[in-house]
Formats: C-alpha cells, sequence, structure tokens
C-alpha cells in the first residue's frame, strides 16, 4: 500500500479562500439555458419561467459567480436583442454552435435568476463583431442608477435597480480561429485596451478580464499574452485563462495528472503577466480568471453530428455524462485553484446546466447530480479562511502526457476554529495510507470525511439511475496526538472537515 505523508504549517498561507473560486459559467449553448435554468411548463417552474428543482441544486453546489452569456456565443451577440417585450424579442442564427437563439432569457431575466441563487454576475462584452460603443451602451444599461437614455430603458423594461456588474470580460477565447471574428494578439490587444479604457472612464472600480491563451496548447501561448497585456495591462485587472482535460486513449494515469498541466499554465500566464508589469514599472500585480474549466469530451463531441445542417433551437449538444474518474480530476483541479488562489482569484467551472455540467435536467422531468457535482459542492462548503501550502511527502508515478506526477495531491484550508483538507489518489488499482500533520492547526477532532470513489471508476449517473455515484463517509480518517490518519481507495477524492 502506498504511503504519504503531509505536513500543514499555519505560517504557510497561499493567500484567502477566495469565494469567487467557486464561481460558474452558464452560455446559451445546447440546452443550458432552455429546458436546463429556464422552462415555464416545468412543474417547479416560478412565476418568471425558472425550474426551482435547478435553482435549489445550484445552492447546494455552492456556485458564487456566473459568467454570462458565453463563451463562443457572445462574440456574435447583439445584447439590445435580449431586453424589453419578449414578444418583440428577435430570432436570430447562433453560428459558433449552428442554433437559432429566440431571446427569451435576457439580461435582466438572467439577473433575476441569479438572485434566486445568490450568484454574482460576471457579464461579458462582444467585443469580436461589434466593439466601443456597444460595451459602454450595455454598460449604462446595466449599471446606470437612472436618468439616461439606456438607464431609463432598463426601468422601463420593469428594472428599476440597476445590476450592479463588476467583472467583465472582454471577448472570448479571441484566439482561437473558431471564434466568430477572431483576432491576431496584436490586433486584440489594441481593441482591448481601448474598450477596458473607455469602460473604466464609465466607472473606474469596474474589475475587467482581458482575453488570455484559449488553452496551454494553442500554437501562439505565451506570445499571446505577451502582446495582449503590452497593450492592456494598466487597463485591465484579470488575465483569462482556459483548460478542459479528458481521457486519451484510454490513459487514465495520465488523466488523473491532469492538475499538472493546470499548474503549468498558470505558473506560466503568471510569469508572463509579471514580465509585462516589470517591463513597464507598473506597481499593479495581475491576477488570473480561470474562467473555463472543467473536463469535456471534445474529441468525442467533433466526431459526432451535434452540429449539423439544421437551425435548431437548444438542441441537445455537449451533454457529457460524467464518472467517477472525471470527479476525481475536476475535484484535483480545484485544489489546484486553490493552491494558486494567492493569484488565481477568480475561477468558472464550465457550464453548469446540461451542457458539460454537474446538473442535468430532463425537460418535463427531473434533475440531478452528475458525479462531478460532489467534488465541487463539498469543497466549496468546507473551504474557508485561509489556504495553507502543503508539504506532499508521496511516491510518484510516470504519466505520458504529464510527465512525473505525485500518486497523492493535497491541500487544506484552515479557519479560526476549524479546518479541511482535501485529497486525491491517482493509484489506479491500491488504496494509499495518508497521515497529515495538523498540529500547528486549531483542530482536535475529525467533524466529516467524506470519500467519493467506487470499485468502477467508470460509473456514472444518469437519468435511470441518478444516484449511482455519491460520495460516502470515510471512516478510517482519526485524529489523533495532532496526525490525522485517513485511507484512500484507488482513484478517489477525499474532504476531511475538522474541528
Amino acid at each position: 500500500m502506498p504511503r504519504a505523508h503531509i505536513a500543514l504549517d499555519r505560517k504557510a498561507v497561499v493567500g484567502p479562500v477566495r469565494r469567487r473560486t467557486f464561481g460558474s459559467f452558464v452560455e446559451h449553448l445546447g440546452r443550458c439555458v432552455y429546458t436546463g435554468i429556464y422552462e415555464p411548463d416545468h412543474p417547479t417552474a416560478n412565476e418568471d419561467g425558472f425550474r426551482m428543482d435547478v435553482v435549489e441544486l445550484v445552492r447546494e453546489l455552492g456556485s458564487t459567480t456566473v459568467r454570462y452569456p458565453g463563451g463562443n456565443f457572445v462574440s456574435g451577440f447583439r445584447w439590445e436583442d435580449s431586453v424589453g417585450p419578449r414578444e418583440q424579442r428577435p430570432v436570430r442564427r447562433d453560428l459558433s454552435w449552428h442554433s437559432l437563439e429566440s431571446n427569451q432569457v435576457g439580461l435582466d431575466e438572467f439577473a433575476k435568476w441569479l438572485k434566486l441563487t445568490g450568484s454574482e454576475l460576471m457579464l461579458a462584452v462582444n467585443v469580436a463583431t461589434r466593439g466601443i460603443l456597444p460595451a459602454l451602451d450595455l454598460l449604462e444599461y446595466a449599471n446606470h442608477p437612472s436618468g439616461t437614455a439606456l438607464s431609463d430603458l432598463r426601468i422601463a423594461n420593469g428594472t428599476p435597480e440597476p445590476h450592479d456588474v463588476r467583472m467583465w470580460c472582454l471577448g472570448n477565447e479571441m484566439d482561437g480561429p473558431w471564434q466568430t471574428g477572431f483576432m491576431t494578439a496584436d490586433d486584440y490587444g489594441k481593441i482591448a485596451a481601448r474598450t477596458a479604457a473607455a469602460m473604466k472612464a464609465a466607472d473606474q472600480d469596474l474589475e475587467l478580464v482581458v482575453c488570455g491563451s484559449s488553452g496551454s496548447g494553442m500554437p501562439t501561448f505565451g506570445d499571446w499574452e505577451r502582446t495582449v497585456l503590452e497593450h492592456s495591462y494598466d487597463y485591465v485587472d484579470y488575465v483569462s485563462c482556459h483548460a478542459y482535460y479528458q481521457v486519451h486513449d484510454g490513459d487514465l494515469g495520465s488523466f488523473l495528472a491532469s492538475s499538472v498541466d493546470m499548474e503549468f499554465f498558470i505558473d506560466t500566464v503568471l510569469a508572463t503577466a509579471d514580465h509585462v508589469g516589470h517591463k513597464r514599472q507598473s506597481k499593479k500585480r495581475m491576477n488570473i480568471s480561470f474562467d473555463e474549466w472543467n473536463v469535456w469530451y471534445l474529441e468525442e463531441h467533433k466526431a459526432s453530428d451535434e452540429v449539423n445542417d439544421e437551425w435548431r433551437y437548444a438542441p441537445r449538444q455537449l451533454e457529457d455524462v460524467y464518472t467517477v474518474a472525471d470527479a476525481v480530476v475536476v475535484g484535483n483541479l480545484l485544489m489546484t485553484l486553490l493552491k494558486r488562489s494567492d493569484r488565481v482569484t477568480s475561477a468558472s467551472l464550465a457550464q453548469l446546466v446540461n451542457v458539460i455540467a454537474p446538473i442535468m435536467t430532463e425537460p418535463g422531468g427531473p434533475a440531478w447530480r452528475q458525479s462531478t457535482f460532489h467534488p465541487f459542492s463539498i469543497t466549496s462548503r468546507l473551504a474557508s479562511g485561509e489556504v495553507l501550502r502543503p508539504v506532499i511527502e508521496a511516491p510518484t508515478y510516470l504519466t505520458a502526457r504529464h510527465g512525473e506526477a505525485s500518486l497523492v495531491d493535497a491541500v487544506a484550508t484552515v479557519d479560526d476554529d476549524r479546518a479541511a483538507v482535501f485529497l486525491v489518489n491517482r493509484d489506479l488499482s491500491e488504496p494509499a495510507r495518508v497521515t497529515v500533520d495538523v498540529r500547528d492547526l486549531p483542530v482536535s477532532r475529525v467533524v466529516e470525511a467524506l470519500t467519493l470513489a467506487d470499485a468502477d471508476p467508470y460509473a456514472q449517473n444518469t437519468l435511470a439511475d441518478p444516484l449511482r455515484v455519491v460520495p460516502a463517509a470515510n471512516g478510517s480518517a482519526v485524529l489523533a496526538d495532532g496526525v490525522l490518519t485517513v485511507e484512500l481507495p484507488p482513484v478517489s477524492w477525499t474532504a476531511i472537515a475538522l474541528g
């Protein structure tokens, strides 16, 4: 049985637990919005047409911010289409996902939904095919109290109070040739800088996110960030990162070490951003908004006929059904984001409902939790206070895609009178015995210990069997003389709350 030891020092603080780390993402894509969060004829729908069974699951998930309305969708979006009387809203083609958009859910409706879930709105503007003035118009409509043409239009549309959106994304994945209106780094950096400067002139306290690379595998990765930030550094507050992972060719060992790539991605982007900041002799420290991350079986979707010659409303697209192994990776990626909470101060699990999502729905039927729901919801509930940098002594193994990786990974958080330890065992066949030195923490007992694992790492939750994969109490977790001892099943994610 592999053995690992983890030392926790109360003074080894990475940074605070950022509530925005537990953000999510809703795009007008597939069934994320329509029959996902919005289905007026559903038995649980409220007077605004929102599925309250989904609202309850979003609350349980613990999502804190929601990025909206895209994603690729935003690069063809005219925000004006989505406000005003519903019967007057135009139907548009969405070129990104080859579907029809009815605009029956727009900014004001979505803001209402966010209040039901207790989440903060993170709004994206279309800089790809529109530009500065439409972004300023949207800002005025969304945030100005009253007394201007667009703020008064919002009031006339039934929303008297401003939405007061603080975080704004300047487009989406502008380096990707799949993006409507994609640009070179030089062109995007210039338009992003001009848009950001104009938006800050309207409200200097806005938090603006400039597009980084769409993935660490992009051919311009690194150079893209450098060029974009050389134009926009003085006007923006975050640079975005996007990363998706999947099992390739049955290589589960490499997949379980996906967080190694995420760490590389974060380190490279921060080094590039700091290089630009030093060149500019700036006192500002650029942070990361990791505003798309998840497991996504993209290769399988590329080979499917989900996008075809038909123009359909809310077709079933990207509805991945997740496994235990997928949930372990999602839990580990979230642990990695916590480990970098000093600079990764916002993140968005992509997406929230039906589309590569922790929550699934059936039209007219139930909503249920995917396997990936559980590590996110438990971490959001238990993590508080400050993130501690663990010292991990564990065996390693060699992966084909990510080089050497530790069999056991860990992170911890500590608050005034409680702490939480999050653990992953990447071993494919053997349990791991882990000891955690918590003598420096203000805790004396195990409050809760939950493990997500299964004899079949490919087990899934489905409409027919929505409770196949659920976390179970880990009775092996014992705290004695300041040392926590726990046994981790193979391919597992574990959370332990201490008090």
